[in-house]
């Protein structure tokens, strides 16, 4: 028996081979188990044409000792000649085979075995994102819950807004990978194999071998699936709908919006000015090649490379679905190579990288104190606004008072750093002769100004975590 060509590091090879992706993945879209994984089909439909008459017991056997015996290079040298892949593996096949290689792959088309190979490798392979997204909500939810009520300034359109809190913050990249996981497991649910259908679909060559048998093709057909533990298609042509592609790598490129966002956010907040948030950085890690005090945030980054590059990919799948004219062509076969294992094992990458960020997040609250101070003033004034209305100030008048304040403010801060805004609108006549001085300083503290975040942030936790109790 021959060995699998090796490579090395003298020609290209994926950084899917080597960096990206669990071991796991790796070995699950590796070309070993997709041979593994044919002969498990081709195993199937011996066993089910013994049962119709076609096959001798011998010859099953003889197929089921050597459905392990994969050999690459002798399949290798036989492509090179034939320039056909599949047909390459079922002459190797055959040739291991002295009893039963003359039935393998009776009756079927290429497709038949390759699509259902397919389906079960990416059924698999939504298993292992599953349980890595499901790992991350875990992180997520206890995070949640850990930091509900921590204040911290929110920012929208990268200005300061109001406070919210770490939290509730988290609580919305919880709540969107929740969604994820609900798609991906919907994906997973109703993953179909082609089945075993021939050609066009029609299974006529089944029909015509199992002529003098009481075995229908459809018969047929539902034992080798049982046998696969794969559902198939009612419906096929050459292959199985190329659509079902596209709801897989929608799913996964939907999931890598997510973390890149959350990604995306956690990289503003570690840098220094933000300061608020950081990912682990290794006692030994080196942040810069020219720079020794650098601290890039290379995980973050790294998600949202790697995400980028999955969000480019379902155009591609959606052509190859919509271009699969009448029953079928090939001009999808050579890019599904690349794109189904490349969008699980990057997915993968990206899951372990936040996971990793999240298992051990630091939250500053030196930093989070910092821009309270400085910016949440600025949204408390609107609770001194609402109370001065109580106490019956002309709301129009009050509210005019309060932006000329707020303007001084903004104009002091970015030239010295310092925000006067609490003591100069508690130091102003016009609001103390309606509200005491220190009421002024309580309705400014920016730490009580935060609603029902606390609560939702909690409730968020809890939703995530009675979902993962399913």
């Amino acid at each position: 028996m021959g060995s699998q060509p090796g490579f090395g590091h003298d020609t290209f090879i994926s950084p899917c081979t080597w960096r990206y992706g669990s071991k796991a993945m790796r070995e699950l879209w590796s070309e070993h188990r997709k041979r593994l994984l044919l002969r498990r089909v081709w195993t199937a439909l011996a066993k089910a044409q013994h049962e119709a008459g076609l096959v001798t017991e011998e010859e099953v056997r003889d197929i089921e000792e050597h459905a392990s015996d994969i050999d690459i290079v002798r399949a290798s040298e036989i492509e090179a000649e034939i320039h056909h892949d599949l047909m390459a593996e079922i002459r190797t096949f055959a040739e291991q085979c002295p009893v039963g290689g003359r039935v393998i792959h009776l009756g079927a088309t290429s497709m038949d075995v390759l699509d259902n190979v397919d389906a079960l490798r990416i059924k698999e392979a939504l298993g292992l994102i599953i349980e890595k997204t499901r790992a991350l909500l875990v992180l997520l939810a206890d995070l949640i819950d850990a930091h509900a009520d921590l204040p911290s300034m929110a920012f929208t359109h990268l200005q300061p807004a109001e406070p919210t809190t770490v939290g509730y913050r988290l609580a919305q990249y919880g709540q969107d990978l929740l969604e994820d996981l609900k798609e991906l497991t919907r994906v997973q649910a109703g993953i179909r194999g082609k089945g075993i259908k021939g050609a066009v679909g029609t299974s006529a060559s089944y029909s015509e071998l199992l002529k003098d048998s009481s075995m229908t093709p459809r018969d047929l057909e539902a034992r080798v699936m049982k046998s696969l533990g794969l559902e198939s298609y009612e419906a096929a042509t050459q292959v199985y709908s190329r659509k079902q592609d596209w709801f897989t790598v929608n799913a996964l490129a939907g999931t890598a919006a997510t973390l890149y966002k959350t990604a995306f956010d956690l990289r503003i907040l570690q840098s220094p000015l933000f300061g608020e948030w950081s990912e682990p950085f290794g006692k030994k890690q080196v942040g810069s090649s020219a720079m020794p005090f650098k601290r890039n945030p290379i995980r973050s980054e790294k998600i949202n490379s790697l995400a980028r590059y999955i969000a480019s990919l379902p155009s591609t799948v959606w052509n190859n679905h919509a271009h699969c004219l009448l029953e079928r062509t090939l001009d999808d076969s050579a890019n599904r190579r690349i794109i189904l294992p490349e969008a699980f094992l990057v997915l993968d990458e990206i899951l372990e990288s936040a996971v990793t960020v999240f298992k051990d997040l630091r939250i500053h609250q030196n930093a989070l104190d910092r821009n309270m101070e400085l910016y949440g003033v600025f949204a408390s004034t609107e609770r001194l606004l609402m109370e001065l209305g109580r106490w019956g100030a002309d709301r129009q008048e009050m509210h005019e008072l309060i932006r000329e304040h707020s303007i001084a403010a903004w104009r002091e801060l970015q030239t010295t750093g310092v925000n006067p805004l609490k003591e100069s609108l508690a130091d102003d006549h016009r609001i103390t002769s309606l509200i005491p001085r220190n009421r002024v300083l309580d309705l400014l503290n920016a730490d009580a100004y935060i609603g029902d975040a606390p609560q939702r942030a909690r409730s968020t936790a809890r939703i995530i975590a009675e979902h993962l109790k399913r």
